[in-house]
């Protein structure tokens, strides 16, 4: 995928939950409120998934886009 490309699934995803997986192993999904150019994300009212589909609230959180490994956008209609 082109950087143009990211850049567009992500300005589209703005204001919809969308679903991350970090280095180590943790998925967080929450509310893409913002990122930059370094593909630092700015998600609101975030929620850990844990094992056996257990969450545990973050709350407002920046995410280091180094740590990203995966950006899940929501479905699009």
């Amino acid at each position: 995928m082109s950087v143009d490309m990211a850049v567009r699934v992500l300005d589209e995803s703005l204001g919809r939950d969308v679903l991350i997986k970090l280095k180590g192993g943790k998925v967080i999904r929450g509310n893409l409120q913002g990122f930059d150019q370094h593909m630092n994300l700015l998600l609101e009212s975030s929620v850990e998934i844990l094992e056996e589909g257990k969450t545990d609230e973050i709350g407002n959180i920046v995410v280091r886009g180094d740590n990203v490994v995966i950006i899940s956008p929501p479905q699009f209609k």
